[in-house]
């Protein structure tokens, strides 16, 4: 388990946030975080006040990462990058999380080390991290400036005929019922939002077509929200392209294998993130991963 609960003593009375400062050498950003999560404990009881005068016996519950051996696919001094397996998360949901990818990146590559952006927890593919807190700050803003080209593959249902670019506004669902909270839609109140498909290859015995996706914006569920616009959902989806009924069951982990495959064409999301060009201090990189999403795709439907 990721979360460990160490037992530590502060031998003189000090401020909690400065005690996790200078004591046990977090900064102060940190140190402010875990204690608003509730990570501090005095008498088993989470102290959430920075200000809050330690002395003696506390408790805190820290992050210990711990390795299943994933390694990364493409390695440099300032980031790495791993092809994540699908169900596998980015970070932990909570404390209980057992694992991953940042127990991954952090244990190989140390505590400065950090994700730089997200993909679903089905989703397989490229995860871009960085190794030190300067590279994160950079990556991010590029990220955030839209200097990084990202592609996608998905199995789609139905043929897919030619390129398309969809350019709907997405928004999150806050008018619907709260299980369906989490669903993103097209609605002209949303943010701007843009994809890019391109058909790659056409499956005639189960009428699926394999798409290369490009978004050229960052919204959440942008490509599976886009293809189900466009009549197209995702092979495998549980959430677009479903009934609320079946929905809440997927969520609740009532759904079983065979019941998912036969509503949704497969047991997993079959989209993949296969590529990453961008340029970083002075020298361009594409990453490409190494993965057969095709026998992925097989195995799963």
């Amino acid at each position: 388990m990721p979360f460990v609960i160490n037992k530590m003593f502060a031998k003189e009375k000090t401020r909690a946030f400065l005690h996790l400062v200078k004591e046990l050498g977090y900064t102060q950003k940190e140190a402010q975080r875990m204690i608003a999560k509730g990570r501090l404990l005095v008498d088993g009881e989470p102290i959430l006040k920075s200000s809050y005068e330690l002395a003696g016996d506390f408790e805190l519950i820290e992050f210990e990462p711990v390795s299943k051996g994933l390694k990364p696919t493409f390695v440099e001094k300032d980031f790495v990058v791993f092809d994540k397996p699908s169900g596998v998360l980015i970070h932990p949901q909570n404390r209980h999380t057992s694992y991953s990818l940042i127990d991954e990146l952090k244990s190989q590559f140390g505590k400065d080390a950090n994700i730089t952006h997200r993909i679903d927890q089905e989703t397989s593919g490229l995860v871009l991290c960085a190794t030190n807190k300067e590279s994160e700050r950079d990556i991010k803003m590029m990220f955030q400036e839209r200097d990084m080209q990202k592609k996608y593959i998905a199995l789609v249902h139905g043929e897919f005929k030619s390129d398309m670019v969809v350019e709907e506004p997405l928004l999150r669902a806050e008018d619907e019922s709260a299980i369906v909270r989490m669903v993103v839609k097209v609605d002209e109140r949303g943010k701007a939002s843009k994809t890019t498909f391109k058909p790659l290859h056409y499956f005639d015995e189960t009428d699926t077509t394999l798409v290369e996706c490009m978004p050229h914006t960052g919204r959440q569920h942008q490509i599976r929200v886009h293809l189900f616009h466009v009549k197209h959902p995702i092979v495998g989806d549980p959430i677009y392209g479903q009934s609320e009924e079946n929905i809440v069951k997927f969520l609740d982990r009532e759904l079983s294998k065979e019941q998912r495959v036969k509503l949704s064409g497969a047991s997993r999301l079959l989209l993949h993130a296969s590529e990453l060009n961008f340029e970083l201090y002075g020298k361009e990189y594409s990453v490409v991963s190494n993965v057969d999403f095709q026998t992925i795709c097989r195995e799963y439907m």
